[in-house]
């Protein structure tokens, strides 16, 4: 029973760590996709020269 006075406290702090992660990448936007690149790279019309 011992071990767990150290288990919980050092997976809470990474359980932090990992939530605060988390919400670093929400606030830089890193998950939104505004042009729709998911749903363009599966179009057959695919072009594969850049536009200019």
């Amino acid at each position: 029973m011992n071990v767990l006075a150290y288990l919980i406290p050092i997976s809470l702090f990474l359980g932090g760590i990992g939530l605060l992660a988390f919400i670093y990448t929400l606030r830089s936007r890193q998950y939104d996709d505004p042009d729709g690149d998911s749903r363009r790279i599966l179009s057959d019309t695919w072009d594969d020269r850049p536009k200019q």
